[in-house]
């Protein structure tokens, strides 16, 4: 009975800590309940090494789903965005603040587009801003009844390199394309205001000036998306993440699997 007393006691701290504000202490409360789930497993068996197969099992439940839903998913080879006309802004969080907040700081509304990418449907609302030289993409996303939103800053400099701040809460699923260089901020900066300054700073990190960027031309950022999107694909079988399936899609290898479950691990400490 002590023992179960102990296990109680361990889960409730971290269930406390979990509840803090203060992202540390939640972070030390998700590792709480992984010793929590050791000491449970120590004391029904009296093994050591059972109780740290335990904690460590949590590590392995992404398998679940690399080995029956992504292991047998096909994803085109070829995207193409499609015009969208109608977007009820109510069901996706905070997407009326970021917009106020984009026309206060004088981004353009281009177009509405959409497409869908690994069982996610996307809608981009796509900005520009001349001043700043730069494109903002409120991404609105739905998957299995789940709705968020993310907001990414891109810019280009004079050698087609891409520079982008983005709040998107996930690790990318697929390895970033030569020239691309993401700047990821923590999902729970969602003030458009404060992101817009942090890529603004991050620009002057990497020594650029106003005139080492170039101006967006807005009848073309979709084709731009569509075009890094390929770009991206392409050197992800270069590299051996995903391969050709023979009928236009392609799918993970095997070291695309154990690619994604890295990831994976990354966001469980990165959003614990």
């Amino acid at each position: 009975m002590n023992q179960f007393y102990t296990v109680l006691a361990v889960i409730v701290f971290g269930f406390a800590l979990r509840s803090c504000r203060t992202m540390y202490l939640r972070k030390f409360g998700a590792l709480v309940m992984l010793v929590a789930s050791g000491l449970c497993f120590y004391f029904l068996t009296g093994s050591v090494i059972a109780g740290i197969l335990a904690a460590a099992a949590w590590f392995f439940l992404p398998w679940v789903e690399l080995l029956t839903r992504i292991r047998k998913m096909r994803m085109p080879l070829e995207n193409r965005l499609k015009e969208h006309y109608s977007t009820n802004l109510e069901v996706f969080p905070n997407a009326e603040e970021h917009l106020i907040a984009l026309e206060r700081e004088g981004y353009e509304h281009i177009k509405d587009c959409t497409w869908k990418l690994g069982g996610m449907q996307q809608i981009y609302q796509l900005f520009w801003n001349a001043e700043t030289k730069s494109v903002a993409s409120l991404c609105l996303c739905e998957q299995s009844n789940v709705t968020f939103t993310y907001l990414t800053l891109t810019s280009r400099d004079l050698t087609d390199g891409i520079w982008r701040t983005t709040n998107f809460p996930f690790s990318p699923t697929l390895k970033t394309a030569p020239k691309v260089h993401w700047n990821q901020v923590s999902c729970s900066n969602e003030c458009a205001m404060k992101l817009i300054k942090t890529h603004n700073h991050y620009l002057n990190q990497q020594g650029f000036i106003d005139d080492d960027l170039m101006i967006p031309d807005p009848d073309h950022v979709d084709e731009e998306i569509e075009h890094e999107l390929r770009h991206q694909i392409d050197h992800n079988l270069e590299t051996g993440i995903i391969q050709l399936t023979g009928d236009g899609h392609f799918r993970y290898t095997v070291k695309g699997l154990f690619y994604l479950w890295k990831q994976f691990i990354r966001d469980m400490i990165r959003l614990c």
